[in-house]
Formats: structure tokens, sequence, C-alpha cells
């Protein structure tokens, strides 16, 4: 029976039946089909992947595929150079940007405090989810597979943890993010990047032990809100530091 060999790696064997995943398998293949088609077919997402070789040969999802033909393939690189290969997106996700979906707001949250832009609404539908991401070059991290298997979703990442600090750690090493940590540079509610404001600006709107106290302060331009390096600070900061040196954070630092 006509038929062409596959092999997923890495992370991408989550979205393959058992006695699919970590091996090479045949798939039927009764006439010529678009390698994108088959890889669909598959169940696993187009967004997740980065390069596919076929007979040992970079090619785009819209190649060809034909009986006896061998392919592979693999998730997005992060951490080495793969310039030379097609991949399936015109450039490398290196200044990585974030949309997420209604149940992932507390790792909004704390992408935020490292630094990463990260938008994030519970009110935001599937169709909205896509559309940021597509427009704006967001990777669309999600919890729903279904959401994640759109076809016209270009970047896009299934989260498999369930637990908002797990979660975290899961994006943080699948996406090589701890050399571009920038924490406490975002607004944690809006999102929107900092600026330093004097003190006599904000002077009114501290609280009376803050005044006397602290020398430096950032403000929100969106929602106003004055942020200063007060005593859960140094909770905050140790634990991004932990997260930079590979450790598990041992609690939220919001308590």
């Amino acid at each position: 029976m006509p038929c062409v060999h596959a092999r997923f790696y890495a992370e991408l064997n989550d979205h393959l039946p058992r006695d699919k995943q970590y091996r090479r398998y045949a798939i039927s293949l009764s006439a010529p089909r678009l390698l994108a088609e088959v890889i669909q077919q598959e169940g696993v997402p187009l967004a997740e992947i980065d390069v596919i070789l076929v007979n040992g040969s970079s090619v785009g999802a819209e190649c060809l595929l034909r009986d006896g033909d061998s392919l592979s393939a693999h998730p997005v690189f992060e951490t080495f150079d793969v310039t030379p290969l097609i991949r399936l997106r015109a450039r490398p996700l290196r200044q990585v940007k974030f949309v997420l979906d209604v149940h992932l707001g507390k790792l909004a949250t704390f992408l935020r405090m490292l630094g990463f832009d990260a938008v994030y609404s519970n009110a935001f539908t599937d169709e909205q989810l896509v559309t940021r991401s597509c427009c704006e070059g967001r990777v669309l991290l999600s919890r729903d597979r279904r959401l994640i298997a759109r076809e016209e979703l270009t970047r896009g990442y299934l989260v498999r943890d369930e637990e908002p600090l797990r979660q975290l750690q899961e994006v943080v090493e699948r996406f090589d993010l701890r050399g571009s940590f920038a924490p406490f540079t975002r607004c944690l509610p809006c999102n929107a990047l900092l600026v330093p404001v004097d003190k006599r600006e904000v002077f009114d709107r501290l609280p009376a032990h803050v005044r006397g106290s602290f020398q430096e302060f950032s403000l929100c331009p969106l929602c106003r809100r004055v942020y200063w390096q007060g005593s859960h600070y140094e909770k905050m900061r140790a634990f991004v530091e932990r997260l930079r040196t590979g450790k598990a954070p041992s609690d939220s630092p919001h308590g």
C-alpha cells in the first residue's frame, strides 16, 4: 500500500496517540497530498512546528508528499541556529511576545513580572485570540488543543501543566527566556511598559510610610499605577532569580 513514513520530535509527540509517539511510523497515502494536510490529519498543530524535513531536505508546508517519502517534524528552535533551513514562519521567535487565553490569567501576570509582553483578557473570544496572534506576531498560549490546532494560527503553544507556577517554568524553558528577563519593567494589571516618574509628581498619591522611605518611582502610563521597591519587592526579586538560575520557585511572589 502506498505510504509515507513520519517521525515527530520532542513535545510534538504530545499530540500523537501513544503507539505513534517517539518513533517512525507509516501513514497511508492513496495519492499525492500536501504536507500540511498530512500533518494536520495526524493531529499535530502547524503552529507548534518550525522545521520539516522531507527525504532529508528542508521544505515548506506546501510541499507535495508522494509514496515512499520520509518526513520529520521539529518544534520551534530557540536555543541554536537553524538559519539554513526553511522555517514555517518568516523569522525565528527571538523577540517573543504572547497572547494568552482565558484560562491563563495568572501565567500572564507572571510573564509581565519578568518583563515579557503578555496580552490577556478574560473577555477574548477564540477568534480575537487568533487574530491578535496572527496580526501582531504573538505566540498564542492556550490549554485548548482545538484552539492551538486552528489552521490559520502560525504561532501557538499548548501549555501542558495546570498549575500557574509550573506553567511559567514550562514556558520559560520552552522558549529559552532566561536570558531575556527584564523584571519589573511592565505594569502587572495592564501590560504597559513602566516609565520613571519624579517623586514630586506622585507625592500626593503615596502612602505616608512610603513618602519618607523611598526616592525612586515608576508609573504606568495607562492605568497610572505607581510602583516602588517596597517590602514586597525583595520577595519578587528572589522569585525571579530562582527562575533565572533554573530553580523551581517555592511559592508565588504574590502570596
